[in-house]
């Protein structure tokens, strides 16, 4: 059994950041392959919910979502709110002994209990459950976005996700910050 390990919302002005880990065996994530699973950024949103809701309810995977506030965030450091997401979503599936992170870091990372630890760049294209997690990680962001789209239809959270496009900044400079958005970091398109 492989855990794939990626997250959502890293580089976000707003809203949380998401980090999800899929452990199944090979055969378990090819069938999702097979249905048409790829890397979360190339499935429509409705593809994606699901997906993640197969992922959740299939009793052969085993997932865990971790969110971390824009609070964590900005208290925190984005590195150490990866690094703290990473180790619990590890540890959280002790029987899992090869994980594999999408990217080029471990994040200072040691796991005396796991046989191989390794980061993929690129890695939600390669490595299946990668991918599952993948998907599982954005479409918690999407929910979270289009919640918050709810709230504040000023900003357009459903359409940019609360990324750093050009309308998120005018939004801002319009309307200001929410409690949502991520204070350490700097706004400007």
């Amino acid at each position: 059994m492989l855990l794939g390990i990626d997250e959502a919302g890293r580089g976000c002005w707003c809203g949380s950041l998401f980090v999800a880990g899929v452990g199944c065996d090979l055969s378990v994530a090819n069938e999702f392959v097979y249905l048409g699973l790829k890397e979360s950024k190339q499935l429509s949103r409705a593809k994606r919910f699901g997906f993640a809701t197969q992922i959740s309810q299939d009793t052969r995977i085993a997932s865990v979502v971790v969110s971390k506030s824009a609070l964590e965030i900005d208290n925190k450091g984005l590195s150490v709110c990866m690094q703290e997401a990473i180790t619990e979503i590890i540890l959280g599936l002790p029987t899992i002994k090869h994980v594999r992170l999408d990217g080029n870091t471990l994040f200072k990372l040691e796991f005396a209990h796991l046989e191989s630890f390794e980061a993929i760049i690129k890695g939600d294209d390669k490595i299946p459950q990668i991918g599952m997690a993948s998907i599982l990680a954005k479409a918690h962001k999407d929910r979270e976005m289009l919640a918050l789209d709810e709230l504040y239809p000023e900003y357009g959270f459903a359409r940019h996700c609360g990324y750093g496009t050009r309308a998120h900044a005018l939004a801002i400079t319009k309307h200001g910050l929410i409690k949502e958005h991520r204070k350490s970091f700097k706004f400007g398109y």
